[in-house]
């Protein structure tokens, strides 16, 4: 596949699998990664939030990533997720998993920092230095909810205008006045999806290119479906479909995430609910809540 092929549609935070020891659970990864393929998402997300990356060694990651492109055998772009507060060490990850995985990767999807909370120079000058450092298309992600800082609307179009490589945003602020003004002033060529599976269809109908799902783990099919009807602008079958959803990807966020996703997934045969500290597994609350839901959806 092409490095240049356009990402844009439905992408997919896909999860680790555990086993019950804790380890990589590899043939599950591998069932969740063919799940996604075969609901007709556009691109997969590999070592995002989703993923528990935070809880995986380099070593482990690496592998992840590896096994991630060899399920998907270049038949959509795979995206990978990049955190980190130390702006030299962002960019050693990158330059590490362009090593081992051969290039074989179309873009990184690089959160805003943690913990240290940098003022909006800041997050410009370390997105700017990380742009200028690496060749690498690169998806910005703002998620203030985790990192605890946001990138404001005027910073991410400086950085989007000034910065080649820097190709899109994943938005999961819930702030739709900022979605708003990213989407009003954003130059054409520039991709911002959804970091919100709730808000995915009202934010496409004001001009998102698209999500990166975590619903989609369970539900590819509808996911895209959806996203598909308000590429083409029938919000009105998009709306059945996000209606349709909404309760679903409201409760697996209830207790967290991916404690909610992974829930769904044993219910759904794809792997075990396993979960590694400081992150557990939902409740038997949850599990019920969610089993009433995956029922009505696949009546």
């Amino acid at each position: 596949m092409s490095k240049n092929t356009k990402i844009k549609g439905t992408g997919v935070a896909i999860v680790t699998p555990f086993h019950k020891n804790k380890e990589v659970d590899f043939t599950s990864l591998s069932k969740v990664v063919s799940h996604v393929l075969d609901g007709n998402t556009d691109f997969v997300v590999a070592l995002g939030t989703t993923s528990e990356s935070v809880t995986l060694s380099n070593q482990e990651a690496f592998a992840v990533l590896e096994h991630t492109l060899d399920c998907v055998e270049e038949r959509v772009p795979v995206v990978v997720g990049v955190s980190g507060n130390c702006t030299t060490e962002v960019i050693s990850k990158v330059r590490m998993l362009k090593d081992i995985a051969e290039d074989r990767f179309s873009a990184v999807l690089v959160s805003t920092p943690y913990y240290n909370k940098p003022t909006q120079q800041g997050l410009y000058e370390h997105f700017k230095v990380v742009a200028n450092a690496l060749p690498t298309p690169i998806i910005l992600y703002n998620i203030p909810g985790r990192t605890g800082v946001n990138l404001n609307a005027e910073t991410c179009l400086r950085l989007a205008e000034e910065n080649k490589n820097i190709i899109g945003l994943k938005e999961a602020s819930g702030n739709m006045a900022q979605c708003m003004e990213i989407l009003r002033n954003k130059k054409a060529d520039f991709a911002v999806f959804s970091g919100d599976d709730a808000l995915t269809m009202p934010l496409m109908s004001l001009g998102m290119s698209g999500v990166i799902s975590v619903t989609a783990n369970a539900f590819p099919q509808l996911v895209s479906q959806m996203v598909n009807y308000c590429l083409k602008g029938d919000y009105k079958q998009a709306r059945k479909i996000h209606e349709m959803l909404l309760p679903f990807s409201n409760a697996i966020f209830e207790e967290g995430n991916p404690a909610g996703i992974k829930t769904a997934l044993e219910i759904l045969g794809l792997l075990q609910n396993n979960l590694r500290l400081p992150l557990v597994k939902g409740s038997r609350g949850l599990y019920n809540k969610i089993t009433e839901i995956i029922k009505k959806l696949n009546k």
